[in-house]
């Protein structure tokens, strides 16, 4: 038996202990876990650059990205919230600087993760939750110091279908004893959580902001008023392309409005170059590639195949994202169905925290549409959410959003920002992550 000195001392070198040097600043380590046989799937973990005498002083935040099929080591990284931005500049807003951050390339097949054949990428959402799970578990075994650090699931876009899964699934499987995790919190950042809320959202909030007329209005809400009808009728694949077909009238109406903030510059005739586009490309180009200009779109996949790649040692035979498209295609049967039912049994069942931050400018998960799915929540403490005040956010004496709280739900509206609030409005963002996390 060990004494307690020797216990102590090592702890002191685990808690101590540090990863290696990686792509930019600070100490990082990285590597797969198989989460089934011929399933891969690919972590990136940034240890925080606070100034603390151990990282475990700081709580550990994993960030799903959304598609499904998009990157959390590349969009997410790079264009978000990581340490560096695509061309290589330090960002002073990283959350790396008060946080450990975990990116994971989720589902299998995006970015770094992949599968050994077809047959083992997901089709469900409980399927990327169960292999969430199983990721956890092997990233314990590697990092066993974080067992007891608080855990916050933060997401974005089609992250708010798998985040509530995952968290929940994560939780059940910690009350069965099969893994331990200090799991506290889960955000959804303009979740795709209630798909058909956000598209009966974009001809109001277009038309309101005076970017479509009233006979684009009408073609938009034609559409969306189809794709309601499909998902009523559980039609999924029907539902998934009559999705596309309404983006394709938003295009026409607006004339190329970006889906990820209507108030950023675009060329033009950009719906125009969208019409050379098959249905398929246009679905996935929306979901998966962000609508990032071509430009940034060909930098971001040259420093993931090259620099990037290198650097982590990433295996010969894979490329990064070239199996993304195959992600999202098997995922049509799931992508219009809601998971407002696992984000009552959420609040309803554990005791976690649970919120949803939602940019004011996005459009593709417009913030109108998730005020409608919210209200949809039926839990016990529903109207204490209901009937609690709105309160500002003010960050340095600059109005930054709104929140709103009751029970142990919290909704928060993000100020001069889009579908990536944490580049759009750090400040607010900021806010968000010390509200939920309380680093520091």
């Amino acid at each position: 038996m060990m004494s307690p000195l020797l216990v102590t001392f090592l702890a002191c070198l685990v808690a101590l202990a540090q990863g290696k040097p990686g792509y930019g600043p600070g100490e990082q380590d990285w590597g797969y876990v198989d989460v089934r046989p011929g399933a891969h799937m690919f972590y990136w973990l940034f240890y925080t650059t606070a100034n603390v005498s151990s990282y475990t002083d700081r709580p550990l935040a994993i960030w799903l990205q959304g598609g499904p099929g998009a990157s959390s080591t590349g969009y997410g990284n790079f264009e978000e919230l990581g340490p560096v931005d695509l061309y290589g500049d330090w960002r002073s807003w990283t959350w790396v600087k008060d946080m450990n951050v975990l990116f994971i390339d989720n589902p299998v097949g995006s970015g770094y993760s992949y599968v050994d054949n077809t047959a083992y990428y997901t089709a469900t959402n409980n399927e990327i939750a169960l292999d969430l799970v199983e990721l956890m578990k092997g990233f314990y075994k590697l990092h066993p110091e974080f067992e007891t650090v608080p855990l916050h699931i933060f997401c974005e876009s089609y992250g708010g279908k798998m985040a509530p899964e995952f968290a929940l699934e994560l939780y059940y499987a910690k009350e069965r004893g099969e893994i331990n995790s200090n799991l506290t919190s889960v955000a959804l950042g303009d979740p795709w959580t209630s798909p058909i809320d956000s598209v009966l959202a974009w001809g109001p909030l277009l038309k309101e902001l005076g970017i479509v007329d009233h006979d684009g209005y009408n073609a938009i809400q034609e559409a969306a008023n189809l794709t309601a009808q499909l998902v009523e009728e559980e039609r999924w694949i029907q539902a998934t392309y009559q999705w596309g077909n309404t983006q394709w009238e938003v295009m026409k109406a607006s004339k190329g409005v970006d889906f990820y903030n209507v108030l950023k510059v675009t060329e033009g005739g950009r719906y125009q170059r969208h019409l050379r586009l098959s249905p398929e490309e246009r679905l996935y180009s929306t979901m998966v590639k962000f609508d990032l200009d071509e430009d940034r779109t060909q930098i971001l996949e040259d420093l993931m195949r090259g620099p990037v790649a290198e650097t982590l040692g990433i295996p010969s035979n894979v490329v990064w994202g070239s199996q993304s498209g195959s992600v999202f295609d098997i995922h049509r049967t799931d992508f219009m169905k809601p998971v407002i039912h696992i984000v009552n049994e959420l609040l309803e069942k554990t005791p976690l925290k649970v919120g949803v931050f939602s940019g004011g400018l996005d459009l593709i998960c417009a913030t109108p549409g998730t005020v409608n799915w919210i209200a949809k929540l039926d839990w016990s403490r529903r109207s204490e959410y209901l009937e609690a005040p709105r309160n500002a956010i003010s960050v340095d004496r600059i109005l930054e959003g709104y929140q709103k709280s009751g029970g142990n739900f919290t909704m928060f509206w993000i100020n001069r920002s889009g579908h990536m609030a944490p580049a759009d409005n750090p400040a607010a963002m900021s806010h968000v992550l010390r509200q939920f996390t309380n680093f520091g």
